[in-house]
This record gives C-alpha cells, structure tokens and sequence, in this order.
C-alpha cells in the first residue's frame, strides 16, 4: 500500500477506536455499537457491489 492509504487506515482505525471509546463511556450497550458498525459495514458492502 501506499504511504497515503496507509495513513489514511491509521487515522480511519484511531478515529474508529475513538468513537467506539466515547460510545461505550456514554452507556451505549456494547450491542448497539456492534450493530451500528456491522449496519455502516452491509451498506459500504452494497456500494461496492452495486458498482
């Protein structure tokens, strides 16, 4: 991979990471941030097999 995606994924897993961390100290259920991430995974999913 490149330098740039590189960064990109590391700054995309921190940010990832992050929200996660602040989901779970505001009291969301661990189920919902689960089901949030596998909902943004199935439509990322959609868009590419759609294409």
């Amino acid at each position: 991979m490149s330098q740039d995606i590189n960064t990109a994924l590391t700054e995309l897993d921190r940010a990832t990471a992050k929200a996660i961390d602040a989901a779970k100290a505001a009291g969301l259920p661990q189920g919902l941030v689960v089901a949030i991430l596998h909902g943004h995974a199935h439509a990322q999913t959609h868009e590419m097999v759609k294409a």
